[in-house]
């Protein structure tokens, strides 16, 4: 296997995204992986937004409260259901999470029906462990960092961020998109219901 052929390519050319949309559109098109990657992308939404506002869902979880009101505080903590968040950083972490979902799917395609061996490309590699790193860590980054950065004595460090912690989203975000690329790269020569991935 060749260097070249191990190093990562980047989505530079408009057949890149297209062949990205089309394999995401033949694996989503199989109904399993489509219900997986929506269940993939809310539980990612949930550890988010519990791990962020933890404090809160443990008192809806635990404290003495009515049903009702139980779904409606744990509600609250969502994008666009609650206040917790604005709506450029809600958009981001639905987007993030939706992402997530549909990375975890390829993923889970790719390794069931393709199998993983020596023979795959570096492309494909590197997007299998960015796949299980990003649909993992997308969601409880900042916790994790903030969780770090404590340790540190500076928990308060990611306040000084210029978008205030809207960057780990950016980079979640750039992070699932490369790896749903390597792995739709790593699929090239294969099917999908049929159709060849090119």
């Amino acid at each position: 296997m060749s260097a070249r052929r191990l190093r990562p390519r980047l989505p530079t050319r408009r057949g890149d995204w297209r062949l990205m949309g089309r394999t995401v559109r033949l694996v989503l098109g199989v109904p399993t992986y489509a219900v997986g990657a929506l269940a993939t992308s809310i539980v990612a939404l949930s550890a988010f937004v519990v791990a962020q506002n933890f404090e809160l869902a443990r008192f809806a979880l635990v404290g003495p409260l009515a049903l009702d009101d139980r779904i409606s505080i744990l509600a609250g903590v969502y994008p666009f259901l609650g206040t917790s968040y604005g709506p450029v950083t809600g958009a981001a972490l639905v987007c993030v999470a939706a992402l997530a979902g549909v990375d975890a799917a390829m993923v889970v395609y790719h390794f069931r029906e393709h199998g993983f061996g020596a023979r795959e490309s570096g492309g494909s590699a590197v997007g299998l462990a960015l796949g299980a790193l990003g649909a993992g860590c997308a969601a409880c980054g900042s916790a994790v960092l903030a969780g770090v950065l404590s340790l540190f004595g500076a928990a308060g460090a990611g306040t000084f961020l210029p978008l205030e912690g809207l960057e780990f989203s950016v980079l979640a975000l750039a992070t699932l998109v490369l790896s749903v690329f390597w792995v739709a790269d790593g699929m090239r020569g294969g099917e999908i219901r049929g159709c060849p991935v090119e």
